[in-house]
């Protein structure tokens, strides 16, 4: 079922556990994460960046897709326009029926990221949809900018922007980074901060640049307050992994088995990723099992 993301977040912030929100660009990997969800009895939430929608996830196609397969499962599903900053991309995915949209302004100056953030939650609210802001700034690994405490999220700051924009999640930046961290490092994440934000806001908090940050991390950040993490590098990896290993073993495999052979690589490694942030068995018989109840 297609549901807000407010909804998933809300209970996942009520219930102490972290929901992946994976960057799906083809129907393989869309049907991979939702019917992980499916047998791992967890909600997902399934995302498109601007330029993954640009470049091959084109709005018009794989929309449907999701609609589609969200129908065929008992759990919530919800679909998000990730790191949108272009006003007219952002209309259109609330037009078309994305359940959320996150305006990503944290490369403005303060007040202009209030202003545009406001204008984003205000008309999206209009629509039945709901909003993800971002404070502080989750830069490029590549870049080293998970290691640059000026771009981190600053706790007084972020009540302030949450009371004036309404926005219904916060991503903030404790010490993560966007696409492939050097090899061998796992970043160092500042809990206190994350710590001190929840005590503030009260509200989901995002945490994105989640591909590399290590299962310790990952299990932390859930437990200091982290709802919905972003996953996009790690899931292309697993698809990558999957083919080849499917490749090594038949030279000769065509193509639509090599997709079988992806998703199937996607799935697993899903399913696994939903035990470790504590969303499994979250929705039973399509209903909220709740941490009193369990």
């Amino acid at each position: 079922m297609l549901v807000s993301m407010k909804a998933i977040l809300e209970d996942a912030n009520t219930n102490y556990y972290g929901v992946m929100a994976m960057n799906s660009i083809n129907i393989e990997m869309a049907r991979a994460g939702i019917m992980a969800a499916e047998e791992e009895h967890s909600p997902i939430i399934i995302q498109f960046g601007p330029g993954q929608m640009k470049n091959h996830a084109h709005m018009e196609e794989m929309l449907p897709v999701v609609e589609e397969l969200a129908k065929r499962v008992h759990v919530p599903v919800a679909l998000n326009l990730d790191h949108g900053s272009d006003f007219y991309v952002i209309v259109d995915c609330i037009n078309a029926g994305f359940s959320n949209v996150m305006f990503d302004g944290s490369s403005l100056p303060y007040e202009e990221n209030v202003k545009r953030t406001a204008i984003v939650s205000a008309l999206a609210h209009g629509m039945g949809c709901s909003v993800e802001g971002e404070l502080g700034h989750v830069g490029q690994a590549a870049d080293a900018d998970d290691d640059n405490l000026d771009l981190y999220t600053n706790p007084d700051q972020a009540l302030d922007f949450v009371t004036r924009t309404g926005v219904d999640a916060l991503a903030v930046a404790i010490g993560t980074a966007h696409g492939a961290y050097p090899k061998g490092k796992i970043p160092k994440l500042d809990f206190e901060r994350l710590h001190l934000l929840k005590d503030t806001l009260k509200m989901p908090l995002v945490l994105h640049g989640g591909s590399g940050s290590g299962e310790e991390n990952l299990k932390k950040a859930v437990a200091g307050g982290i709802n919905k993490i972003n996953v996009c590098t790690d899931a292309w990896q697993a698809a990558k992994d999957a083919t080849l290993s499917a490749l090594r073993v038949d030279p000769e495999m065509d193509y639509m088995h090599l997709c079988m052979a992806a998703e199937a690589g996607i799935k697993e490694f899903v399913k696994d990723y939903m035990k470790v942030i504590g969303s499994s068995g979250r929705y039973i018989y399509g209903k909220a099992v709740s941490r009193s109840s369990e």
